[in-house]
């Protein structure tokens, strides 16, 4: 049997209208990186042709499924806008996949199977061939029993092949394909024979998934025909992810759950943004743009076959300048969960509104995640400073600090402190010109100053954050810093 099934010319995306296409995870953890941007492909192509996006959670695997797990892949899918058309749970549907199990035994194309994985590894050793079934129980007419599998039986000859918008016309040999397992013999379905049944009944399109799901293709398109399926969906096997290493992104091995990215401060738009980009670029090659810019410019053709690097750093860099590029008042809101909210380090009462308001745009201007806005203004709301050991030691390492805190301690007590508007000019004047006094520098002066008032060497401009704390509270900590020398 010689076939060759899939997208018909070069239009990948256009060649089915309305598209319906399906993200089906699996909630054995949680929904990662690589996950989010086929789900993102996926509802790309679904809103260009009005269709219809098909979120399938694939909860067959009773033994490592978690229905917490079930929720985070809806939050998260919510979070970054991903809207569903329809939802399904593959548990709530096992009564079709044992009905097309049925129809593929009735028409001759299964049988029954009781080889142990030992029994199939040890031949496959004895005839010096490659691993995997050989159909040694093919044609013995073995009955259902509580130690067999129902197996499908693939053909001789032949080559299985299809179109797949990326990867081009992928071909397998049949009589490489092992007679795969449908039915364990526990009675559970395995994923592929669920998959073509879904697909099916849900009148699935496309089909865009990982490049890893590559090699079951012909399986997949084997009980296809064998169900009666006609033309195929068309297919798109976008290219894997990988780390600093060239390695393929791992839960176990690398950070990609997106929920820690959430409670890092990771905006939905970037983080949308930047997967988009490992694998397709919009036709001008720019970097930056908006949902719904790809949805008007992605097409599948457009994505590239080689692996994308999950660089952190460079998503960092994105986000930072996201943030910053937002009016104060956006900035404001979208930190409030840090601030006041569920992520914040401190009781809801700590945060001051007012405060925050005042520091705001100094804060907005160096950080790059909105994780690092509480360690920013803590100093501000805390009522005890907590000091950071190691930045306060190497802060007061100079000679000439001792002096330099009495000094301004009892200078600043006189210099005028202006809050409307808020004028930093007097306080810096006078610390500069008592570090010359006592033969320190800028960075030397300002640093003892800093840990003493806010407890860290790194925090938003000195000399606006000490107005906005007050005369009081900062001479209230520079003496408790002089009393720990």
């Amino acid at each position: 049997m010689s076939s060759s099934r899939g997208a018909a010319g070069g239009s990948g995306t256009l060649a089915v209208v309305p598209p319906r296409v399906r993200f089906a995870p699996s909630p054995t953890g949680f929904l990662h990186v690589g996950g989010l941007r086929t789900a993102l492909y996926n509802w790309v192509v679904a809103r260009q042709g009005d269709g219809s996006f098909v979120l399938r959670i694939e909860d067959t695997d009773e033994a490592r499924n978690r229905e917490d797990w079930v929720t985070g892949i809806d939050e998260s899918l919510r979070w970054f806008g991903l809207d569903w058309d329809e939802r399904h749970r593959q548990s709530e549907r096992t009564e079709l996949y044992a009905s097309a199990a049925d129809e593929l035994t009735a028409a001759g194309l299964t049988y029954w199977c009781d080889c142990t994985r030992d029994e199939v590894d040890a031949r496959a050793k004895a005839r010096g061939g490659p691993p995997g079934y050989d159909g040694h129980c093919r044609d013995l007419g073995k009955a259902a029993g509580p130690s067999a599998a129902l197996r499908f039986r693939t053909p001789d000859s032949g080559t299985t092949s299809f179109v797949d918008v990326v990867r081009g016309e992928p071909a397998f040999p049949n009589d490489a394909i092992e007679d795969f397992v449908l039915v364990r013999s526990n009675g559970k379905v395995l994923f592929v024979l669920a998959n073509v049944v879904d697909d099916l009944d849900m009148r699935i399109t496309h089909l865009i998934r990982a490049e890893e799901h590559l090699p079951t293709t012909p399986k997949y398109l084997l009980l296809w025909d064998a169900l009666g399926g006609g033309p195929p969906p068309v297919f798109a096997h976008v290219p894997v992810i990988v780390n600093e290493k060239r390695q393929k992104l791992s839960k176990r091995r690398d950070r990609v759950a997106l929920e820690s990215f959430r409670d890092e401060g990771y905006l939905p738009e970037v983080m949308l943004n930047f997967l988009a980009l490992i694998g397709w670029s919009p036709p001008d090659g720019r970097e930056r743009f908006a949902l719904e810019e790809m949805v008007a410019e992605f097409r599948l053709e457009d994505v590239g076959r080689s692996p994308g690097f999950f660089d952190v750093a460079k998503l960092r860099a994105f986000n930072g300048d996201t943030i910053r590029a937002m009016t104060t008042e956006a900035f404001v809101e979208r930190a409030q969960p840090w601030l006041s909210g569920p992520l914040a380090p401190w009781p809801p009462e700590t945060y001051d509104p007012e405060v925050f308001a005042a520091v705001a745009p100094l804060v907005q201007e160096r950080v790059a995640v909105l994780s690092e806005v509480p360690a920013m203004v803590g100093f501000l709301l805390v009522p005890e400073l907590t000091v950071d050991d190691g930045d306060w030691e190497k802060a007061v390492k100079p000679a000439g600090v001792v002096a330099l805190l009495d000094q301004v301690t009892e200078r600043w007590a006189d210099t005028a402190w202006v809050h409307d508007p808020p004028t930093a000019e007097p306080l810096k004047d006078t610390l500069f010109a008592i570090g010359d006094e006592v033969g320190l520098n800028r960075k030397r002066a300002q640093a003892p100053v800093r840990v003493a008032v806010t407890g860290r060497a790194v925090g938003p401009p000195l000399f606006e954050s000490l107005v906005v704390l007050g005369r009081e509270r900062t001479l209230e900590r520079l003496r408790a810093a002089r009393a720990r020398l």
